[in-house]
């Protein structure tokens, strides 16, 4: 299981970034994901941040270095008075228009074989790398934010990582939870690739369906067919994934641009998707989720 391995910290030179996507989505649909992350500008200045998405609302607040501390074995994040790890989540935070109280415990996680990355991992230079904790484990735990319970007791988490420079200048990225007998979910990210000399468009893409995994990425010879603000067709082999996007609900989020959280980008945390999934003419599952992450940005 990959967790914490990548994490740079204070030791290194900027730029640099590390978050940690922590999504959480209870029986009722309610869905709440929080960003913890560390940031070093090529002055090197450091500092930390919290994003924190509910379906209608962001929050975004920065933190000295001092204030953020990581430990990899066990994983931990603690910022604040807030600590986020492998075992769950611990909320104390009151700030104007904001308090976010309570704790999650999770279940055993659903991790995959093998990085997600593949050989990517190993490009020298590439400007942001993308990981997978977990595909999905289940929940325990109440959070009151802003005086609204939520309850996420019998919910279903998901933890994904992001490090590097900056994000990508143009990629399309969508995660949801899919309706079944076992613990199912699905990533998908496609983006364009910058590299010393040239440079490429890439995809990766994780599903998790009925107890098996199936990976469709660049590196083992997938082909994008059609990419854009409205979803997504790629191909490998027999399968074919198919990502529509129906409806959204656009919300600002800080992305890193040389290790300042400087550029916005907006992500929908319960956009309407359809996802179909294709073994030649066999259809596995088609899935109209209504609260899919959307995300689709572009500088260029």
């Amino acid at each position: 299981m990959m967790i914490m391995g990548f994490f740079l910290g204070t030791k290194g030179t900027g730029p640099y970034f590390e978050g940690w996507y922590f999504k959480h989505q209870n029986t009722r649909g309610q869905t709440l994901a929080l960003i913890p992350a560390f940031h070093m500008d090529r002055e090197g200045r450091r500092t930390a941040s919290l994003q924190i998405i509910s379906e209608d609302q962001v929050w975004w607040l920065e933190y000295p270095e001092a204030q953020l501390q990581v430990s990899q074995q066990p994983f931990q994040v603690q910022i604040g008075q807030s600590g986020f790890g492998g075992q769950g989540i611990e909320l104390q935070i009151r700030q104007d228009g904001l308090s976010l109280c309570g704790s999650l415990r999770y279940g055993p996680f659903t991790a995959l074989r093998s990085d997600i990355m593949g050989p990517f991992r190993l490009f020298a230079g590439m400007q942001c790398a993308h990981g997978i904790i977990s595909m999905g484990h289940p929940l325990e735990g109440v959070l009151e934010l802003n005086g609204e319970g939520l309850d996420f007791s019998g919910g279903t988490g998901y933890i994904e990582t992001d490090r590097g420079r900056s994000f990508p200048g143009r990629y399309l990225w969508t995660q949801c939870l899919l309706d079944g007998p076992e613990r199912s979910s699905l990533m998908l990210a496609i983006a364009t690739i910058p590299l010393p000399v040239g440079g490429f468009t890439g995809c990766i893409c994780s599903i998790f369906y009925n107890g098996e995994e199936y990976r469709l990425a660049t590196y083992r010879g997938a082909k994008i067919e059609a990419w854009s603000s409205s979803g997504a067709v790629i191909r490998q082999g027999k399968y074919r994934l198919e990502a529509e996007l129906r409806s959204e609900r656009r919300q600002p989020l800080r992305a890193p641009v040389e290790g300042r959280m400087e550029r916005t980008i907006h992500e929908s945390l319960c956009a309407e998707v359809c996802y179909r999934f294709w073994h030649g003419d066999d259809l596995l599952f088609q899935y109209t989720a209504p609260n899919a992450s959307f995300e689709y940005s572009s500088t260029e």
